[in-house]
């Protein structure tokens, strides 16, 4: 029988996975580029098939795919698929064109990725539940630290408890900074650039809502993006209901596209197929 309902408190990280968690995604890729050195990373890379301008939905089943390993995988499979995107790094690092310095494997750069990360997480939980800020025991916030090691991210630099968690996000939003390179690539991504063109007029309006729901201070500011109390209520409240669906879902349907990655990734093993 399938297990149904969503539980007030997550038990585990692994609750945490819900489908709408991807309605978060660009606000959180805005979020993580705001550090230079991962902005660009990502807008200088030279990893063709990373490119979610080229290749969306490539880029889409690779990142999707790295949550779901990272939450609901094995040490196994989160070996294997650390070692798949590390060959993928090796080629992100900053050239002598490059205005700042950056290497993908920086455990630092993903150690702010993966706060991000956790943010996305966080924050929808609490918003489906109908109780926006709610902040998640210790014990799952230290699980999630699979969210960085991963990769390369050391586990001592997890942050101890949520507290801590609170002090490294405020350390980290010092370091944010967006330039007119950064601001471009963000401008497009925010704008559905990589969408066909009937596509990208069809969810312009929604696409805009939910990312700048999702965006933090002082990101929307940067971004010159605006929202008002009304928008704010219009957001928590739409979060609220859709909130009320997944807690009636099953299981597996709940955590959907994230398990369905999973079992793409499994798949894929098993064929020897490439991961990323």
């Amino acid at each position: 029988m399938l297990r149904t309902g969503v539980p007030p408190v997550p038990r585990s990280a692994r609750d945490l996975v819900l489908g709408p968690v991807v309605l978060a995604a660009t606000a959180n890729v805005v979020m993580e580029l705001g550090w230079p050195g991962v902005g660009h990373g990502v807008a200088e890379s030279r990893v063709d098939s990373g490119n979610v301008m080229l290749h969306p939905v490539h880029r889409f089943r690779t990142t999707t795919a790295y949550l779901a390993v990272a939450l609901l995988g094995t040490d196994e499979e989160r070996l294997a698929y650390r070692r798949a995107v590390g060959r993928s790094h090796a080629q992100v690092h900053s050239t002598e064109a490059s205005p700042v310095d950056y290497d993908a494997f920086d455990p630092e750069l993903q150690r702010w990725v993966a706060l991000c990360l956790y943010r996305a997480f966080e924050d929808t939980w609490g918003l489906l539940a109908g109780a926006p800020g709610t902040r998640l025991p210790d014990a799952v916030f230290r699980e999630c630290a699979v969210l960085g090691t991963t990769l390369q991210m050391r586990p001592e630099q997890w942050p101890a408890d949520r507290d801590a968690f609170d002090v490294a996000w405020a350390d980290g939003l010092t370091y944010v900074r967006i330039d007119d390179a950064v601001r471009d690539h963000l401008a497009q991504l925010i704008a559905g650039a990589y969408l066909p063109r009937p596509l990208r007029r069809a969810t312009a309006s929604s696409r805009r809502f939910w990312t700048t729901g999702f965006l933090h201070e002082p990101f929307r500011s940067l971004l010159g993006l605006e929202w008002s109390a009304a928008d704010q209520q219009r957001f928590e409240g739409r979060l609220r209901r859709l909130g009320g669906v997944v807690r009636r879902l099953p299981g597996p349907v709940r955590g959907v596209p994230y398990t369905t990655a999973l079992t793409d990734l499994r798949i894929r093993r098993r064929l020897g197929l490439p991961l990323v």
